[in-house]
């Protein structure tokens, strides 16, 4: 995160909203006190960008998920409920 005075944000507006579109937060402070904290908008992480912005979490990027990582189940016809499959397995694990 980048901070910035309120004089050096009125030269420029656009290039500090450019800035942020690449994914930077910005502080604005007038007088040493931060006034305004501007955060990359959209997505699903948006609910988290204040959170972001004050400092209090740090996001990881974001990595390929591979399916084949993943446990698959039978859900034929006669095969069990895969919910209760589900939580048997997580019953177990947790044991």
């Amino acid at each position: 995160m980048s901070t910035i005075s309120v004089r050096e944000f009125s030269y420029n507006p656009s290039a500090v909203f450019a800035r942020v579109e690449k994914g930077e937060t910005v502080e604005v402070t007038r007088h040493g006190n931060v006034i305004a904290i501007l955060v990359p908008s959209g997505g699903p992480m948006e609910r988290y960008a204040h959170l972001v912005a004050q400092g209090r979490i740090k996001l990881k990027a974001a990595t390929a998920v591979n399916l084949a990582d993943f446990p698959r189940y039978d859900v034929g016809d006669d095969a069990p409920d895969p919910l209760e499959s589900l939580l048997a397995e997580r019953e177990e694990y947790y044991q």
